[in-house]
């Protein structure tokens, strides 16, 4: 009688966040017309064709295909060298029908999930090049997670058609975004020492996160004796949605599910400061 064992993979959740934003971007977009592959999606000057050919190049490259050769000058939206890389690969593939890239897409993301399974944990561990910079590979996937799920709202808004996501995807996403705030409140506003604030997120994967400042370093704080610099009350889904840079700072502070309380002008600048997407 055989004896079945189950087969462990390291960074399971990583291949299944990946793997169901993927299938999620396909099950959406084929039943589509072809007119819906050129609609506006938040993303400047790309349509949901040019999304799915940047998320399709960056597999193709990661594959070992070569960067296409850019024609042209660089659109005022591209500001690195990143964006460079995408913007040539979103260019290689824009005169051919949708359905095709959409096509491409699934057979190089059904390569990439495969070849994923079949890693070593010495091999999600290793160091190596990310668009973050030299990174764990485990490291490098979450944002490729980050990356797709984002785009995945993107289509979703261009084709209107929301839907909530419960997922492994938004998990990561939204963990990644709080990990960055101490950054964003020390590093990137140079906040003084002595300022606290405390971010109250709503909804499923709701949290509170109360941060100081001490030397010059934000880090998280179990409680403070004093009330916060300031206070912000939001949904996770306009979290989200302004770290990856999709809403203004205007319209997130202005939104009727935001709230605000203590030092406007700080609380402001933070919100100015949390888009961190590349």
């Amino acid at each position: 009688m055989k004896s079945w064992k189950k087969v462990f993979v390291a960074y399971e959740w990583i291949i299944e966040a990946l793997n169901d934003t993927w299938m999620a971007i396909d099950r959406l977009v084929r039943p589509q017309p072809p007119e819906a592959y050129d609609a506006a999606t938040p993303c400047p000057g790309w349509s949901v064709r040019d999304v799915i050919s940047h998320l399709l190049g960056f597999e193709l490259m990661l594959h070992g295909s070569p960067v296409p050769t850019f024609d042209g000058p660089w659109p005022a939206y591209v500001h690195n060298p990143i964006g460079e890389l995408n913007e040539a690969f979103v260019q290689a593939h824009r005169s051919e029908p949708g359905v095709e890239v959409l096509d491409q897409f699934r057979d190089a993301s059904m390569r990439s999930i495969a070849a994923l399974r079949s890693l070593s944990d010495g091999e999600w561990e290793k160091v190596g090049w990310s668009p973050e910079g030299e990174r764990p590979y485990h490291r490098f996937q979450e944002t490729r997670v980050l990356d797709s799920w984002i785009h995945l709202q993107d289509i979703r808004d261009a084709l209107l058609q929301p839907e909530d996501d419960h997922g492994v995807g938004e998990q990561i996403v939204v963990n990644r975004f709080e990990a960055a705030l101490p950054y964003i409140l020390g590093r990137k506003m140079h906040s003084p020492d002595g300022t606290t604030v405390q971010i109250n997120l709503s909804g499923r994967l709701g949290r509170t996160v109360l941060l100081g400042v001490s030397g010059g370093r934000a880090e998280p704080l179990a409680s403070t004796a004093n009330p916060p610099t300031f206070e912000l009350t939001t949904p996770v889904a306009l979290f989200w949605r302004r770290a990856a840079g999709r809403i203004s700072c205007e319209a997130f502070l202005s939104a009727s599910a935001t709230d605000v309380r203590g030092d406007r002008t700080v609380a402001t600048a933070f919100a100015e400061a949390l888009n961190i997407m590349i």
